[in-house]
């Protein structure tokens, strides 16, 4: 790449761009500029032309021997068509070339010849570089080698490549370039292109899905007065026509539960969310978040939309039910696992918070299992910070995590027969969080003493707590009916169906740290 650090390789680099720099100059000095190109009319991608190949077994002669093929042949075999993509290699050059074209379904194969192309339109084929993007016409047809390609007879530089690729058999490997230059990255590396295809494809699914059950689409605002409905801190922004502060959405939640109130009974959003934490491998300060209401159900009938969702998207997009992340499979074919909190840290720890009536006897056994808390914390925080200390590596297969406790559920429902706990869920697979969801709160006094709650957690210091948003409040006074609700983090979804290690890798765009830092 041009910002090769290598130093030893920069006079190189430097003439190379030199030499492409001065065939531009060649080709507009001639009158042929490829900038000043405004279309061209592709009639076949490079899929359309290979989709759906018949073989046959073809005898060729090689270096004098023969040798038995087995040749492709398209259904376009011997029609004229005009292709066009990015020129990732070139072999040959006597009196024959070969290119390989790249474009949004894969790569064709362009056969070149002198005698057909003519000498002058040879010649100026010969100067194109590797990453030049060009039009072709002519011929489909199998060569003897047994590859389906077309027989060009026209050729048209559409724009030249200034900056050369990565060298071919090294490739973009540069995890950290690869992020900042995804352009190159999506041109170099095959997979990278299919990962961003399937998320594509994920989300369609997931559309399409939610659309046969009756589900309404809707937009809520990203600039708000007040970042409620998660446990999160914000990023604040400044208005400058209203001279107010704002900050960007921690959740979709709010708004969406102020639709139910309006009327609209099944609602869902897919969009950006903003939280202002650290970076990692499952984490980016921007991501994408699909939240979800229905009126007149409640946590349980989350759980059957959610396990449903997700063995159709599977079906659709992978064609199987069973996934396969970093070697481990997980079976979507099977009911998921259904597990309460308390059941799960006394499974994984050998704590029974049954049996723990009051903070001072959860802190003794958080000090005895060595599980850190802070002076804040109240019993159903500690037995959270159980969970995600001794449980939550465990639930590889899909598992509903239910039941959690009242001090971490702001806007939950408690469980009529013990209010300590709440109907809520999170949705585990390969030990991480996917999706969380609750039976929503609709008592407004209960809210409002919630919020208040939060409110002293804030004032404690606790930058992640809730305020007050007293226009929600007006809504659920007005009245929301029962209610389930629940938010999937698309991009684990992606990372999970698409193997991918890191959240950066089914981002395209992820967050950077500025190169000077």
């Amino acid at each position: 790449m041009a910002n090769n650090s290598d130093n030893t390789q920069q006079p190189e680099l430097s003439q190379l761009l030199k030499i492409r720099r001065e065939k531009l100059a060649e080709l507009q000095a001639d009158g042929r500029d490829p900038f000043r190109i405004t279309k061209y009319n592709r009639t076949h991608t490079s899929g359309q032309i290979t989709k759906n190949c018949r073989t046959e077994e073809r005898t060729i002669v090689s270096r004098g021997e023969e040798k038995q093929v087995t040749a492709k042949i398209s259904p376009l075999d011997s029609q004229h068509v005009c292709v066009a993509g990015r020129i990732m290699s070139k072999r040959g050059m006597g009196k024959v070339g070969f290119v390989h074209l790249a474009d949004m379904d894969g790569q064709i194969q362009l056969f070149v010849k002198r005698d057909i192309l003519g000498e002058d339109e040879y010649a100026r084929f010969k100067k194109l570089d590797i990453g030049d993007i060009i039009g072709a016409e002519g011929e489909v047809f199998t060569t003897q080698t047994g590859e389906v390609s077309v027989r060009a007879e026209k050729i048209v530089l559409l724009s030249k490549s200034l900056l050369p690729l990565p060298e071919k058999f090294h490739g973009m490997t540069d995890t950290d370039l690869r992020y900042r230059q995804r352009y190159v990255d999506l041109i170099m590396n095959a997979d990278v292109k299919d990962t961003f295809v399937k998320r594509s494809k994920i989300i369609a699914s997931i559309r399409s899905y939610l659309s046969t059950l009756g589900f309404l689409e809707v937009e809520t605002p990203i600039l708000v007065s007040n970042a409620g409905g998660a446990a999160a801190r914000p990023f604040i922004t400044h208005f400058n026509a209203l001279d107010e502060d704002f900050k960007l959405r921690i959740s979709l939640e709010l708004y969406l539960k102020r639709l139910i109130v309006g009327g609209f009974d099944k609602v869902y959003e897919i969009g950006r969310v903003f939280r202002n934490e650290g970076l990692d491998t499952r984490h980016n300060p921007e991501f994408t978040l699909m939240e979800l209401y229905q009126a007149y159900t409640d946590y349980n009938g989350m759980m059957d939309l959610t396990e449903n969702l997700y063995r159709h998207v599977a079906q659709e997009v992978l064609g199987t039910t069973t996934l396969v992340y970093n070697g481990v499979e997980m079976d979507l074919s099977q009911p998921f696992a259904r597990i309460t909190m308390v059941d799960a840290v006394k499974k994984y720890s050998g704590v029974d918070f049954n049996e723990i009536h009051s903070l001072e006897e959860a802190r003794k056994a958080a000090d005895e299992h060595h599980v850190e808390y802070e002076e804040r914390h109240k019993k159903g925080d500690i037995l959270n910070l159980f969970f995600e200390e001794f449980a939550e590596e465990h639930l590889v297969q899909p598992t509903f995590v239910m039941d959690h406790p009242i001090e971490i559920s702001p806007l939950t429902k408690k469980k009529p027969d013990n209010p300590e706990y709440v109907e809520r869920f999170e949705f585990f697979m390969n030990g991480w969080e996917i999706a969380n969801a609750y039976s929503e709160l609709n008592d407004p006094i209960d809210q409002r003493e919630r919020f208040r709650a939060q409110e002293e957690l804030l004032a404690q210091g606790d930058e992640e707590a809730n305020t007050t948003d007293e226009d929600f409040m007006r809504a659920l006074e007005i009245g929301m009916p029962p209610t389930g609700g629940i938010g999937f983090g698309i991009d684990r979804m992606c990372m999970l169906f698409t193997d991918s290690p890191a959240i950066r890798d089914v981002l395209l765009f992820p967050t950077m740290k500025p190169l000077d830092k």
